[in-house]
Order: structure tokens, then sequence, then C-alpha cells
């Protein structure tokens, strides 16, 4: 049974409906009920017991449960929403949805500290041994990194240049050696910024030896962990990293969103894609073949950009909070199915 569920079992505090059945029958069907749920018989094994068919012990589990003589909770750990989880992973098509109760101080600052300690936990889940884990830039994925203490042995590779390659120890190099060494598997981080002046020298830097040997690995993932950025200051890394007035052509492209260097609109359909040939990053198509995408965000200010890639179709799975939950549930229509893996562009 699983440890999420409690079950109670009373024949004393039965409700007035239980009330109506005889000692011997409460007695009996506590009894029965017991076995049931809490010690883990068959039905056929209670019959036996109690010298009676399996259909009569069918019908008194079933006459337990209507007259509230046996309770069954499903309980969840306090900061999941188990209700809203289910409810977004529904709407999305996702194939895992983990919805965190968001801390009452930080409602309005985006991906909380605490998704990147459910997040590690959900890989942990995911991953099994053999598997080639991808990373990418974020400050979610290096809190879900710093927040491992269990992972089966996997290759581990960074998926995306780092926003500044003078803090790439503090970043997602170090969340990359961060799970490798959890996991005892090899680890295949990129030293170099996500973002180049021009398409030259990212093209050269992708060449290099170590670059190249990481960018091999890319067809070969089986996870991955990305971040979600909205198109405003201090919420999209490569917002940040672009001049002004790159910033305002993108802008007039109705960039919504921003997820390991590729731009997407509301509808989910990928904008400024020459801003590609400058990064250094794991290219949409690929994400697009990668069994499960684990897309880690949340805060209200980033509602409209998590339901933008959630309809680009690169996204399998999502770790967000209450606060993006609640957008996400009324925000437009309903997409197609993640699941699908479709293009929006549909091409």
């Amino acid at each position: 049974m699983n440890s999420s569920e409690e079950i109670a079992v009373s024949g004393m505090s039965a409700g007035r409906s239980a009330m109506r059945m005889g000692p011997a029958e409460l007695v009996q069907a506590a009894a029965m009920a017991r076995r049931f749920y809490l010690e883990g018989k068959s039905k056929i094994q209670i019959a036996e017991e109690f010298g009676v068919s399996r259909f009569k012990v069918a019908r008194v589990l079933e006459t337990a449960l209507e007259r509230d003589l046996v309770r069954i909770e499903i309980r969840v750990p306090a900061e999941l929403d188990a209700e809203r989880s289910d409810a977004l992973r529904a709407r999305y098509g996702l194939r895992h949805a983990v919805v965190v109760e968001s801390p009452a101080e930080a409602e309005e600052s985006p991906d909380p500290e605490n998704l990147g300690e459910v997040a590690a936990d959900l890989l942990a889940e995911l991953v099994n041994e053999g598997d080639v884990l991808g990373l990418a830039w974020g400050r979610s994925t290096i809190h879900m990194a710093a927040a491992l203490d269990r992972l089966p042995p996997c290759t581990v590779v960074q998926l995306t240049g780092v926003y500044d390659a003078g803090t790439a120890e503090r970043g997602s190099v170090e969340a990359v050696r961060r799970a490798a060494q959890v996991s005892g598997g090899d680890a295949h981080p990129i030293y170099a910024p996500m973002l180049l002046p021009d398409a030259a020298t990212a093209t050269a830097l992708r060449n290099q030896t170590g670059i190249a040997r990481a960018f091999e690995h890319f067809d070969k993932v089986t996870v991955a962990c990305v971040s979600i950025g909205s198109w405003e200051p201090g919420i999209s890394t490569v917002h940040d990293m672009l001049a002004e007035e790159e910033r305002a052509h993108y802008a007039s492209l109705g960039v919504a969103a921003e997820m390991s260097a590729h731009l997407f609109d509301a509808e989910g359909r990928r904008v400024g894609r020459d801003l590609g040939e400058r990064c250094i990053t794991v290219k949409a198509d690929q994400l697009r073949r990668i069994p499960e995408v684990v897309a880690i965000a949340g805060g209200q200010r980033k509602g409209p950009a998590i339901d933008a890639v959630l309809r680009s179709g690169l996204v399998t799975s999502l770790v967000t909070d209450t606060s993006a939950a609640d957008y996400l549930m009324t925000a437009g229509p309903a997409p197609k199915p993640a699941l699908n893996r479709t293009d929006p562009d549909g091409v």
C-alpha cells in the first residue's frame, strides 16, 4: 500500500448509517476491513478465515465504505498541492506536474528555491541507471543540483553555455559536477558563455575539443532539466545579456518566453531563430527528441512564459508553484497535449 494513503478503521466511531448494523455485523465488518486495508490480505484469504464466500467479503467491504465504517484519506506532504498538480497535468497533457505551495513571503519572486528541492526528488525518480542527464543553465536548475542527494549512476552533460563564464564554478558547471558526483557518473561541462558576439565566434567555440565532446552527448540525453524565463529584466538570462536595441528587436517579434536561449511567442511558436546561431546551446529539435524534459519554473510573474513554453511541445513535465499554477489553469484555450511533442510551427 502506498505510504501516502492512510486507512482509518473504527467500529466505535462509525457514522449514523453504520449504527444501523448490528454489533456482530459491525465487529465482523471492522475485522474484515482491517485485514484487507491494513494487513493487505486478499478477499479469498479473508473469506477462508471467516468461513464465508469471497463475494460476501466484497459486499461487507463495500458496505463498510458506504456507511463510513472505513475512511480512506489520501495524504501528501503539506508543501505539495496534489489537486492542482493533477489538474495542471491534465490540462497540458504532461507526463508529470508537481505543484509546490508558494512561499508566502516570496509570491512575486520567480523560481522559489523549494522548487529545486522538489525537482531534485523528481529527478531521482525519473533517472535510471545508464541514462544521460542533461542540465541547462538556470537558477532553478542550479538550486535543483544543490539539493540532489541521490541519483542512479548516469552521465551528466551541460546543455547550454553559462550566463557569465566568470561565475561558471558557481553555476551550470558546478551543477553538472554536483549531479555527476551524486550519481557517480561522468561529467561533461561546457566552459563557455551562452551568448557570443556573433555566429562565427559561436561556431569556433562549438568546435573546441571539450565543448564538442559535450555536444556529442546531446542526441544521447534521455532526461533533461531546463529553466524558463520571461522576456523582462531579471527573469530572462538571454534578455539580460542582450543590448537594448536587440531586446527591442526581439520584443517586436512577440517574444513571451525563453528557454535554453530559444525564444517563443505566446502561442509557443519559436521566433528570433537567428539568435541561436550566436548561442552555445542544445537545439530545439534535439530537445523535442529527448524522452523526458523537466522544466522548473514558478512565480506569478512567470505564468505567461511557462504557458508559452508548455505550448511549444518541448516540455514533458513541470515543477512549479501554486502562484504560477493558478495562472496556468485559466491561461487561454486548452493547449495540445504536450506529450504529442508537436511543433506549433509545423516544421
